[in-house]
């Protein structure tokens, strides 16, 4: 069976701690995906990272870790859930899946302190043969540190499919103006 795994990115701690929020996992295009691979017989969970807003490599991957994960997983990961990915599989030479999307990946390469030693690895270009299929989905207008964390991916992963739209900054709620991503949608369905 297929299964499909989100995870999240990193939210400000007043995000995280408001009730004017929802969780992460429920957050942007996660419950509308979520539902719409459900129509389509793919199992999808959506991760909720503990104090994801001071992220921590180790409990990002006992959590992550919790699912099964195989030939026929699709995972996909949004900002810094795109960049605990790259680290994980760099990490992980063994593991295969079907599909890996990075969705505006942050791999903080300004060294931004908010994210203490979670980026602290080599990205090991062997990850791209992990998976079946492994794709980058940015936007033209988005932050600087996602342009220049999917432009590292790029050049160290040769051969990775990369999308690029028009106008979705950094594909959160607020940025497309609905919870539907259908492009996403598209990418993981064909």
């Amino acid at each position: 069976m297929n299964n499909a795994i989100l995870i999240h990115g990193m939210p400000s701690k007043e995000e995280y701690y408001s009730n004017e929020y929802p969780t992460m996992s429920n957050s942007h295009w996660f419950p509308w995906i979520s539902k719409e691979l459900q129509i389509r017989d793919i199992f999808t969970v959506a991760v909720e990272i503990p104090n994801s807003y001071a992220p921590e490599y180790g409990v990002w991957k006992r959590e992550f870790e919790r699912f099964d994960i195989d030939e026929t997983t699709i995972l996909i990961g949004h900002s810094c859930g795109g960049g605990f990915l790259v680290r994980y599989f760099s990490e992980h030479p063994h593991l295969r899946v079907r599909h890996i999307i990075l969705v505006a990946p942050w791999i903080n390469p300004t060294k931004e302190e908010r994210a203490g030693n979670f980026f602290d690895f080599i990205i090991r270009k062997g990850i791209i043969d992990q998976a079946s299929k492994f794709t980058i989905i940015a936007s033209d207008n988005d932050y600087d540190t996602i342009t220049k964390s999917a432009d590292i991916l790029r050049n160290e992963l040769p051969g990775v499919q990369y999308i690029e739209l028009k106008g979705k900054q950094h594909f959160t709620y607020n940025d497309l103006g609905t919870e539907e991503f259908p492009e996403l949608l598209e990418e993981i369905i064909t």
